[in-house]
């Protein structure tokens, strides 16, 4: 990964002109923030929003063998002809806000390893899935929202925020598709038991991502990375989509500087998580349904920032009076 793409002269211009507009300083909020932001990642001046893309991943679970999800294993595939039916919330959404959609479904019928008693993927297996998630960003896009599908895959989350960041279990489980307190207890449960059976080997966030992750949370790392290297801004979704960043955050810091979180799900940990990843998020719904919907309907904030950004006169050019200093 290049160490930094982002262009500072870009978002000087960016800066220069948002202090000319028809408006007070600051009075469009984050709204300006987000556009400056996005003219910097873009290296362009206007930034756009022109082509967005959405990509989901898919992957199953051996820990599900656990019993840790309100869900059989098998509607993993099944909610992957939905998504390419076009009958899921994210198609909606997408289509709503003109982005391409893709799903990209990683050996469903070979579910990861049970990571309470292996490690989750091979060394090849985590390679293969991060070079696919690498491969599916569109360098023609200017916005990217990743997005997954996986039953299982918030125990997964939780494993992984629990061997980057500290804590156990019972701090970073929470309800997922909608288990109840026993449930959440027995995720917490398992979580535990396989932060202890790999402790000696979680020093290492690509470690950590081999043994306690996912094919789709790997190809997530791999995609997050891929819109870096091409300049693309990201807008990161809820808890599963937020773990497989703090992969990248373990390895740098400034690894997810080009992404936004587009909201803060109703999942427990999320929150958390997103302090952790410093990333304050634009919506807050209540939202905990996953493959990448709530990162798409923050798209609409983002075209409206841009909209507002690109399209407004500046004083001069509406003949009004600058404020005063």
């Amino acid at each position: 990964m290049k160490p930094s793409l982002r262009q500072p002269a870009n978002r000087n211009v960016a800066e220069k002109r948002n202090a000319t507009l028809t408006k007070p300083a600051g009075s469009l909020g984050r709204l300006e923030e987000v556009a400056i932001w996005a003219a910097e990642w873009q290296g362009k001046n206007p930034p756009t929003i022109d082509a967005p893309q959405v990509a989901i991943f898919a992957g199953n679970h051996g820990v599900c063998a656990q019993g840790i999800s309100a869900f059989p294993a098998e509607v993993t595939a099944q909610m992957v002809i939905n998504f390419e039916n076009g009958g899921a919330a994210i198609n909606q959404l997408a289509k709503a806000f003109g982005a391409k959609f893709s799903v990209h479904s990683l050996q469903l019928d070979q579910p990861t390893q049970d990571f309470t008693k292996n490690a989750a993927m091979s060394e090849t297996e985590c390679l293969q899935a991060i070079q696919a998630g690498w491969q599916a960003v569109d360098a023609s896009s200017d916005f990217l929202v990743v997005g997954e599908m996986g039953i299982g895959n918030t125990t997964v989350a939780a494993a992984i925020c629990t061997a980057v960041f500290g804590g156990n279990g019972e701090e970073w489980a929470g309800p997922g598709t909608g288990v109840d307190a026993a449930g959440v207890s027995r995720k917490a449960d398992v979580i535990n038991r396989a932060i202890g059976h790999h402790l000696e080997h979680l020093s290492e966030p690509l470690e950590i991502l081999r043994r306690l992750g996912g094919r789709e949370l790997a190809a997530m790392v791999g995609a997050i990375a891929s819109a870096r290297n091409k300049n693309i801004p990201l807008v990161l979704d809820g808890f599963v989509v937020c773990a497989a960043a703090a992969i990248l955050h373990a390895i740098a810091d400034e690894s997810l500087d080009h992404c936004i979180a587009g909201h803060c799900s109703a999942e427990p940990g999320h929150t958390n998580l997103l302090k952790k990843l410093k990333k304050q998020p634009l919506l807050q719904l209540g939202m905990r349904l996953g493959e990448g919907s709530g990162a798409a309907l923050a798209l609409g904030i983002i075209k409206g920032a841009i909209a507002t950004h690109s399209g407004m006169a500046s004083f001069a050019e509406a003949g009004v009076a600058e404020q005063e200093d």
